[in-house]
């Protein structure tokens, strides 16, 4: 099978990729790099099976030759990439989207959109099943990232009502591991990269807000089971382990042994209370359960992120102080704003 991820040169966009040709599949990875990062394609660039387009799909989606399927991972998806760049956010959630779903009707392909649990909004139902329509602040400074997964959606079940297209939606939950980026503002990413440099942990409101942290081996098998399926979905994908955030906090501490102590600010406007997801759906009909604890998933990804020193030097930089409600975390080079090199029409926003 001939797959094209976009997004693909991000977090789970990478190890998509990776999974598709270690099972033997032949992948075409569009990426624009304004979140995702050439290195976490690099070592796929020698295999022939493997072919890279530097893409914003938010102009265009084009990819010479035969696809048989199409994974539509391409959108910022952390706080602060989405405050930083909230137009460009709304773009691929629209017309990236709406570019993607006409490459996948032109070749009769299969189409995967990788929709989130920010479609929920801060829950009013728990735990959170397919059926739930959400609790969305459609003006909030969440917004951005959650009406244009919204819209995704609608975009994507008109196409198949419409035209015909193959087409399903997953709805991913908090995702961790590997090749998530020391700055990037998620919970996961935020603690290990101040255990590990004896810097403050950041905890927002009480700490008492859950999470359900998937590992991401296991949910990229989920994104592969939908690819293989012709089911439609939405299906939710996430670790129905719900934990607090000073639980996770805990966690991180006793796995890196730091020292460092915790701090706590302002709870974000409309940051979720709740979260925890309902696979009975994707497990009835993918045969889909994340199996990665999270005591094991956390040490590989502190092992992952220990071995990158500099890296985390430089994300801890970024991140100290915390974060202020509705204005992103300065990027690695003291930017709140896209830099100058991707402006509005060479930006898709890779990774979930």
């Amino acid at each position: 099978m001939r797959v094209a991820v976009t997004g693909g040169g991000g977090f789970l966009g990478s190890h998509l990729c990776e999974a598709l040709l270690r099972r033997g599949d032949s992948v075409v990875c569009l990426d624009n790099f304004s979140t995702g990062e050439p290195k976490n394609i690099a070592h796929l660039r020698e295999n022939p099976a493997f072919e890279f387009i530097h893409s914003d799909v938010s102009v265009a989606a084009d990819v010479p030759g035969r696809i048989d399927a199409v994974a539509h991972l391409a959108s910022p998806a952390s706080p602060p990439d989405y405050l930083r760049w909230p137009l460009e956010t709304l773009a691929v959630g629209s017309r990236g989207t709406e570019n993607v779903l006409r490459l996948a009707l032109r070749h009769r392909a299969r189409f995967v959109l990788a929709s989130t649990s920010e479609v929920y909004g801060d829950p009013l139902v728990h735990p959170q099943d397919e059926e739930y329509w959400g609790n969305v602040n459609p003006v909030g400074p969440r917004s951005v990232y959650d009406e244009a997964k919204r819209f995704a959606e609608a975009v994507s079940v008109a196409y198949r009502r419409s035209l015909g297209v193959d087409v399903g939606i997953l709805r991913i939950f908090n995702t961790y591991g590997p090749r998530m980026r020391p700055h990037d503002g998620r919970v996961v990413s935020s603690f290990i990269t101040q255990a590990l440099s004896s810097e403050p942990l950041t905890i927002y409101g009480d700490g008492k807000q859950t999470r359900s942290f998937c590992f991401v081996d296991d949910l990229v098998r989920g994104v592969v089971a939908m690819l293989d399926s012709s089911e439609d979905g939405p299906f939710n994908l996430g670790n129905p382990v719900e934990r607090t955030v000073i639980e996770l906090a805990e966690l991180v501490l006793k796995i890196t042994g730091s020292t460092s102590e915790v701090r706590y600010y302002p709870l974000p406007v409309d940051d979720p209370v709740r979260r925890r997801p309902l696979i009975n759906r994707a497990q009835d009909r993918l045969g889909w359960y994340p199996d990665v604890d999270i005591e094991d998933g956390l040490r590989r990804t502190v092992e992952w992120f220990a071995s990158r020193p500099q890296d985390v030097a430089v994300g801890a930089a970024a991140i100290r102080g915390g974060q202020q409600d509705g204005v992103p975390f300065a990027g690695p080079d003291n930017s709140t704003s896209l830099p100058v090199a991707a402006t509005a029409s060479q930006t898709a926003g890779p990774v979930h």
